[in-house]
């Protein structure tokens, strides 16, 4: 579990591609504080395990339906990528609750300046808008970010000098493609009102069947 609050931009040293999976070598100096094997790091929003390490990086593997998902498929050497370590109980949670398990992708539509605020334009699926609410939490590439406005077709946000300077997200330019987390609860909130319904449309017995039934 994360916070999606950045603590630092790694840069991708090596990509090496099997199959539809990868091994990715990325070099850091903060994440690799106290860092052990199978440790997860939130990579660009991904949850991803390291593999190994020493003080100047790490490398993680990353499976097919990761690199389906996920901007990590088109990463190249030299790229730069934002880096978390999971949360640990006793820290302050500054963010909002990121699992790190991308739900999609969405395209940078356009940035504009407000203020001392850069707000950018992100255009993504139905299937993931449905998730997204004005003045919700949403992550992007591993960020934690409050919505500004969502129609049907793509949300803002604000991004504010802190953010630009920590992250990687004010770098990208108009079509650049982002990683996507929704905030899990009404994900939840979906899959159990789904069954519910589902557990209704199983069960025969109705008022008409008890009717029919002479009771």
């Amino acid at each position: 579990m994360f916070t999606g609050l950045v603590e630092e931009i790694g840069i991708v040293q090596a990509v090496h591609h099997n199959g539809e999976s990868a091994t990715i070598n990325i070099s850091a100096k903060i994440v690799t504080n106290d860092l052990k094997l199978g440790d997860s790091v939130n990579t660009n929003g991904a949850c991803l395990t390291v593999t190994s390490f020493s003080s100047s990086g790490f490398t993680v593997d990353s499976v097919a339906e990761t690199m389906r998902r996920t901007n990590l498929s088109i990463l190249k050497p030299g790229d730069k990528v934002n880096l978390e370590r999971a949360l640990q109980l006793s820290d302050r949670m500054g963010g909002h609750m990121v699992s790190g398990h991308i739900d999609g992708t969405g395209k940078i539509f356009k940035i504009n300046n407000e203020g001392n605020a850069q707000i950018i334009t992100i255009e993504t699926v139905p299937e993931i808008l449905k998730y997204i609410i004005e003045k919700g939490s949403i992550a992007i590439d591993g960020i934690s970010l409050t919505v500004m406005e969502v129609d049907n077709q793509s949300f803002k946000v604000a991004i504010i000098p802190h953010t630009s300077h920590e992250t990687t997200l004010i770098s990208k330019i108009k079509g650049r493609t982002v990683n996507l987390e929704c905030d899990m609860v009404g994900k939840y909130i979906e899959r159990f009102l789904n069954l519910k319904e589902d557990k209704k449309s199983e069960s025969k017995i109705d008022m008409g069947f008890l009717r029919e039934h002479g009771f």
